[in-house]
Order: structure tokens, then sequence, then C-alpha cells
């Protein structure tokens, strides 16, 4: 009955350890899931939405980080440890009504100082507590003067990348922490540019 035993092929194949890890060994993983794989699926997607936003870029203010139309992840939950650091880009609710902007419109830009520190632009350059800062990110100098601002308590000063073509703190003054939505993750795509 030589016909009922395994084929040499097959237990070359399939009998030796270094396949025994394979999931295809057993079609399981194929299976549908039960109750309790739909309920760990409904609780990622509840901690996604909850911790997570994607946004989409409106303006150019943020250029050449970030282009109008790019989708944006943004995270919710760092800043209910800690306060935003120098140079993370957030979204946010201004601080103030401003013209031509709707009361629940998000912007996003880039933390310059906190709380504490001395801002000013002039000579076409940003000047924090009194030293020159070095920003490759920027598109252009700035070529608007703001004066000597100390940024208050549980706030921080932020400017669009686009420092001339950006509505910001230098136009509003310090944008008070509370307002603060999330933090700037990674690009979901990008559109390719001409």
């Amino acid at each position: 009955m030589s016909f009922l035993r395994p084929s040499v092929l097959y237990q070359l194949l399939f009998m030796h350890s270094w396949l025994q890890w394979m999931p295809c060994q057993s079609w399981e993983f194929l299976r549908w899931p039960g109750f309790d794989g739909l309920l760990r699926c409904l609780v990622v997607v509840l901690l996604w939405s909850t911790f997570t936003e994607i946004s989409f870029i409106r303006s150019s203010s943020m250029y050449p980080t970030l282009h109008v139309q790019d989708r944006v992840l943004m995270e919710r939950v760092s800043y209910y440890f800690r306060r935003p650091a120098i140079h993370e880009i957030v979204t946010f609710r201004a601080p103030v009504r401003l013209p031509g902007h709707s009361e629940d419109e998000i912007f996003i830009k880039r933390v310059v100082a906190r709380a504490g520190d001395l801002v000013e632009v002039r000579d076409g350059s940003l000047y924090v507590n009194g030293d020159v800062q070095t920003e490759d990110f920027i598109l252009e100098q700035p070529n608007y003067i703001l004066d000597l601002t100390c940024v208050p308590k549980d706030h921080v000063f932020v400017l669009g990348d686009n420092r001339n073509n950006s509505s910001d703190s230098h136009e509003w003054g310090p944008l008070p922490i509370k307002n603060i939505i999330g933090r700037f993750v990674t690009h979901v795509y990008r559109l390719t540019y001409n």
C-alpha cells in the first residue's frame, strides 16, 4: 500500500521544520473573524478616530514644508502630557475672530517660541531671546518688522513657513495652548507637483 504513504516531494515541501512557521500549514488565518475579532477592529477604529485626524491643507502659509491640497496626519494626544516643542507643526483654532475666516476654521503653523521667550522680527530675521534663528525650512525671509514680544504663560508663538503670506502670531499675537488641537505627524500622501 505504498500509494497511501506521503510522497518524497510532499515530505520535502511540507514536513520539514523550517516550514512549520508558515501560516498556510493551517488555513485558519482565512476564517472570518469571530466576535472578538470584530470587537478588536472596532476598538482600533475608535482609538484611531479619537486620537488622530487627517487634515487637508487649504493655504500656502506653510509652503514649502506643506503644499496646498496636501493631506496630513495629525495626532491629538501628546499635548495632554507635554507642552509643544520649538519647531513642531501644530493645528489650532485661531485665538481671535479673524476677518475673512470662519470661527471653526483650523490653522496649521510652526511653533517658534514658548512661554517666557522674547520674540522679535527685524532685518529679515527671527530673533528669540536675542539670538537669531537659523531656519532652513522657510520660503523667504520675512519682510515685516515685529516689535519685541514676550510670550505669556500658557501660550506659544506660531509662524507659517511662508512668512510673508501667513496669518499667524505676528498679526494676532501669541497663541493660547488651549487652542491647540494636534501635532503634525506626517503626510498621508502628497500630490505630484509640476
